[in-house]
């Protein structure tokens, strides 16, 4: 093969946030919105990266400098991928990687696990490399401790398996949750702010190293919450589902990750009558979540009017895919 072309969704947090990364069950789900990977062999001893919607063209390197300081942020977990598949399947000569995608990357939708996977299963089909789901996520989940030193994966697992999933870091546990045509009534807003999703954990840690205990506990009670949504999401009782968005959305204001937009945008959205809402992800920015229960437009009219830019994606989609 010459040149193959792999696409994975972006993802959105629905409970469990900041939790999951201290060994806690989430629950993530796939959206619509995708990033595109094309891979060809170059014949030459150079890795070339094209990607316009990271900010990043005409991006080379030789394959014996790989993964050496200086990376562009856009590149590191493409870059330190490739040089562990490399150390592996040692090849002579290099590639030509193209990038593109359906969404901006200020949405929080995980644009570079996305981009990664996209890359990991283009990158390993053009070689014959057959890899499982659970293989696949160990080679992007390397690449991510290698740049971050830290991540619980599941916006990996999610761009890997699709749909919407229970899941445990790093991959210990993922159970798909729903089936091929489950649909879930969410309606998502966008607060025009991003977020720093690495700042925003550090606080966490630094929280959990000064007071153990009172964080400690807000984890245990978000883990009973997502092990109660599992159920509520399976049995579609969206009126329990928003509930329990509404009570790990006060856990997380606990820990002070929330901010005026997005406290906004979930005050309109229960006010407007939706069963609940809390914020997606990391928090102080990027989105939010409603069931959009009982009335989708009156709900996506509050948060419009609130200031929030409504996310128009289907939830529950399909996983990492060959196009081509």
């Amino acid at each position: 093969m010459k040149e193959v072309t792999a696409s994975a969704p972006g993802k959105l947090m629905l409970f469990g946030d900041h939790a999951v990364v201290y060994g806690h069950p989430c629950i993530v789900t796939a959206v619509d919105q995708r990033i595109t990977a094309t891979v060809r062999k170059n014949g030459v001893d150079i890795f070339h990266l094209d990607a316009p919607d990271m900010g990043l063209s005409a991006y080379s390197r030789t394959l014996a400098d790989l993964g050496k300081k200086g990376t562009p942020k856009a590149v590191c977990f493409i870059e330190h991928l490739y040089k562990r598949f490399l150390e592996k399947h040692p090849q002579q000569e290099g590639i030509v990687v193209t990038t593109r995608s359906d969404f901006s990357s200020q949405f929080g939708f995980g644009s570079s696990s996305a981009v990664t996977v996209a890359f990991a299963k283009a990158l390993t089909t053009l070689y014959g490399v057959e890899l499982t789901n659970h293989e696949l996520f160990t080679l992007c989940y390397q690449a991510v401790i290698d740049v971050q030193g830290i991540g619980s994966g599941f916006d990996i697992a999610a761009a890997i398996w699709g749909g919407t999933l229970y899941y445990v870091a790093p991959a210990k546990t993922v159970n798909p949750l729903g089936g091929e045509r489950f649909e879930l009534p969410l309606a998502v807003g966008y607060t025009g702010i991003k977020a720093d999703t690495p700042t925003l954990v550090r606080m966490v840690e630094t929280q959990y190293q000064a007071e153990p205990e009172r964080v400690g506990s807000i984890f245990a009670d978000i883990h009973q919450i997502v092990d109660d949504a599992q159920q509520a999401i399976v049995a579609q009782d969206w009126q329990k589902v928003g509930q329990l968005m509404t009570k790990n959305q006060e856990l997380l204001q606990q820990l002070n990750v929330s901010g005026v937009q997005l406290d906004e945008l979930i005050q309109a959205s229960v006010d407007s009558g939706s069963y609940g809402a809390k914020l997606s992800g990391a928090g102080g920015g990027d989105c939010m979540i409603a069931v959009a229960e009982p009335d989708r437009q009156k709900i996506e009219s509050a948060l419009e009017a609130a200031g929030g830019q409504v996310m128009h994606v289907k939830l529950h989609a399909e996983g990492v895919r060959i196009e081509s």
